[in-house]
């Protein structure tokens, strides 16, 4: 049943966008108007005044026979039919014969025959049923809808010196706006002044407020700043005022594309829609011709024509499968929406529908199963070395040099050294590759890989370094070793270590019936062996190539049949688009990853993939019990029709199963992930 695009106001006078239509033919682009007379509830209150000038004419008739009746059966068809009428005008000059239609000719063939009442029953509960259906559905669009709202319309933006409340579309990249407690973030930035905490629910799902402070660079790249000092538009500050300069137009926040690849997703049709869809090509025309022969039935057997055309229109009534056109389209609705607003951005039906079926899961390491942020594990001084001279020689070096794993030396050294003065480094060189050299105190002083020691950088290093060195690497850990001069100061062994949700997120998805659960790293085995084990995970693959991700996914869908890949959405994009659902981690801010991925967890919370999972198979469940529902109701209804049952009870039978289907669906905006 179509659904109807219109604009009101809300309380405060401001106007909702047009939703789009939706409707039985599901390739279909036309809508009649919720909008008339009485506003957005024309409809409804059309379909009462109906059902009252039926029951008026249906009472009059008991006493008085003739044209006083007659009159409010016609008033009955009149507002019953009207949105029908209108809608199957357009149909056809569309050249289009849909289920709309084949209603408002049933009603007709009634007339024709006299049963003005029974004309008029169907119209008042197929537009009955049509005005609940959308409000219904109209509360699955709403959800989707409220994102957009989220944004405020204006923002306090400081320029030259004063403050100024501007409407938000007028923002500017590089505008410093400033946002009160309690106030929504106007657009997405970086904070440069003050500290507060900011619930990014609405853009995340993340439950607990997160923590902002100003970054010491004003000039920081949004998509390089980290969370603490990244926000979103529509996230809604704490206690603290925030100065934030604008990253990104309004027109192009996380909030917009969220919420414009939400509305996409609504017409990219499941597999289960791609059925239902073949399946009324096909039933349809049958059902038609089924009714052509029926309409004929009196030359066979001995009844008059009116009986034989009654019996073909309420045949016709119980054939249109109205249930079944709504049945998927409204799950899926109702699902996208709810996930969403769990912080999970699904596009469309077909991945919502794979993710439930899933068997084989494999992830990326680096920043979705660990931290992304490598630590110091171990220091390993050599013989008559003090450890703070080891880690404060290294924080001097790595201070110049931008490798990541620099910055975790410098960070976690500077920690443990607690005040230790730490050397001027100078003359800095890149050994591409292998590691870094500077002068240090008038000593070189070389930074790398143990391979790079193997392979004739001085004397090697002593046996008993040697040997911790190669107890670090079979544990697991990048080993740094460090020599200044001729003399080895020691090795310093980091690690990426696993987010301390990965385990429990592991185990729950065994729990939901994912059989083969694997990982796949840029990084050497034992590094990928070493978390793999203390996660619990099935397999890991380490030393791998983006070609190689995507060749290892190739053969898990031959053996397993349908299996997700999720990664950071950047590296791992050609692995992402070539699993059966990609999934993006942490792809708030992230164009890359929001285009790339089919699924995308917009929160850096790996807790959010079991729901979004359980959520798919809750949708696959709900979707199978509306075709069990819509399917049986026809096939009772047809054959009822033909031995005698009359049209007002197909009537309410086939609208009761329409609606029943919509409120079933519904259920979906409520789920609930029972464990997070």
């Amino acid at each position: 049943m179509t659904s109807n695009p219109s604009s009101h106001p809300d309380t405060e006078g401001r106007s909702h966008k047009p939703s789009k239509a939706h409707d039985h033919a599901k390739g279909s682009d036309h809508g009649h108007a919720h909008g008339g007379i009485f506003g957005e509830r024309t409809e409804l209150i059309f379909a009462a005044l109906s059902g009252a000038m039926l029951l008026v004419g249906w009472l009059i008739s008991q006493r008085v026979e003739g044209v006083f009746p007659l009159a409010f059966y016609v008033a009955a068809y009149g507002f019953g039919g009207y949105f029908t009428l209108k809608e199957a005008v357009g149909n056809i000059l569309k050249r289009r014969f849909e289920i709309d239609t084949l209603m408002l000719v049933a009603a007709v063939g009634a007339a024709a025959l006299g049963e003005w009442a029974e004309g008029a029953l169907l119209l008042f509960l197929f537009s009955t049923g049509h005005a609940l259906e959308h409000y219904a559905m109209g509360r699955a669009r709403r959800a989707i809808e409220a994102l957009a709202e989220l944004a405020p319309e204006t923002a306090t933006v400081r320029r030259g010196g004063a403050t100024a409340e501007i409407p938000v579309h007028e923002l500017v990249i590089g505008d410093i706006v400033v946002v009160r407690p309690n106030e929504r973030m106007p657009s997405d930035g970086v904070v440069v002044a003050g500290e507060s905490s900011v619930d990014q629910a609405p853009i995340t799902g993340e439950s607990v407020p997160v923590d902002k402070r100003a970054a010491a660079d004003p000039a920081l790249d949004f998509d390089k700043a980290s969370a603490e000092h990244r926000v979103f538009a529509g996230t809604i500050n704490g206690p603290g005022a925030l100065d934030v300069r604008v990253a990104r137009m309004a027109s192009e926040t996380t909030l917009a594309r969220v919420v414009k690849m939400v509305a996409e997703a609504e017409a990219q049709q499941s597999p289960t829609q791609q059925f239902t869809s073949r399946f009324e090509r096909i039933f349809v025309p049958s059902v038609l011709a089924g009714i052509g022969l029926l309409l004929f039935a009196w030359v066979v057997i001995d009844e008059p024509f009116s009986a034989s055309f009654y019996r073909a229109m309420a045949v016709l009534v119980a054939a249109s499968p109205c249930a079944l056109a709504i049945s998927v389209p409204s799950a899926i609705l109702s699902a996208v929406a709810r996930a969403a607003r769990g912080g999970v951005l699904v596009k469309g039906g077909g991945p919502l529908e794979n993710l439930g079926t899933l068997t084989a899961i494999a992830f990326d390491k680096t920043g979705t199963l660990t931290e992304g942020k490598p630590k110091i594990i171990d220091v390993a001084p050599a013989d008559g070395v003090d450890e703070r001279e080891l880690l404060s020689v290294a924080v001097a070096v790595e201070r110049l040099s931008d490798h990541p794993l620099a910055a975790a030396v410098v960070r976690d050294g500077e920690e443990r050294l607690k005040g230790y003065p730490v050397p001027v480094a100078a003359e800095v060189t890149s050994l591409t590759g292998k590691g870094v050299q500077a002068r240090v105190g008038g000593d070189t002083v070389v930074i790398g890989k143990p391979k790079l020691f193997e392979e004739g950088q001085g004397a090697p290093p002593s046996d008993a370094l040697w040997s911790e060195v190669q107890r670090l690497e079979t544990s697991g850990r990048t080993v740094m070793v460090v020599k200044s001069g001729d003399r080895y100061l020691g090795a310093i062994g980091l690690m990426d270590t696993a987010r301390p949700a990965a385990k429990g997120v592991i185990a729950r998805l065994r729990t939901m019936g994912i059989t083969r659960i694997v990982m796949l790293s840029g990084d050497n085995q034992s590094v990928a062996d070493a978390i793999a084990t203390q996660l619990g995970l099935d397999e890991a693959m380490g030393g791998l190539m983006p070609e190689d991700k995507v060749r290892i996914i190739a053969d898990l869908k031959a053996s397993e049949g349908r299996v997700a890949m999720i990664g950071d959405g950047v590296n791992d994009a050609p692995a992402l688009a070539n699993a059966t659902v990609g999934i993006a981690m942490g792809a708030a801010g992230s164009d890359v990853a929001l285009e790339t991925a089919d699924v995308a967890l917009m929160a850096d919370d790996l807790n959010h993939l079991p729901f979004a999972v359980g959520l798919s198979r809750k949708t696959s469940g709900i979707i199978k019990q509306n075709l069990w529902v819509s399917l049986g109701v026809v096939a009772v209804l047809i054959p009822a029709t033909l031995f005698g049952l009359k049209i007002g009870a197909a009537i309410i039978f086939h609208e009761g199963s329409t609606l029943l289907v919509v409120v079933n669906a519904l259920r979906l905006l409520g789920y609930r992930d029972k464990v997070a």
